[in-house]
């Protein structure tokens, strides 16, 4: 399954999380994988889409960030494309 994690970084200050980062690493539980990542220009959020099939795996991982002034959205999401399949069949006829 894909996820869409959204990180909110408190007073936008991302400088503790990426102190983590640099520090430790990602600590990613094997199974779960980082596909892409970004930050919103003013640091307020960072976006990830990540994979995994146990939503388990995400909860273990956000615990390597508590107090650091972060917290999570965690939306599972499906490509639009796959999207695209499942509703075609219901667009009526022009």
């Amino acid at each position: 399954m894909l996820f869409m994690v959204i990180e909110r970084f408190r007073d936008d200050d991302m400088v503790p999380v990426y102190q983590l980062l640099r520090d430790k690493g990602r600590n990613l539980p094997d199974g779960l994988e980082v596909v892409a990542s970004w930050v919103e220009a003013n640091y307020a959020r960072c976006f990830q889409v990540m994979k995994c099939d146990d939503a388990r795996l995400l909860q273990k991982w956000l615990l390597h960030f508590r107090g650091l002034g972060v917290t999570f959205e965690i939306v599972p999401v499906v490509p639009a494309a796959e999207t695209r399949e499942v509703v075609t069949p219901h667009i009526p006829a022009a």
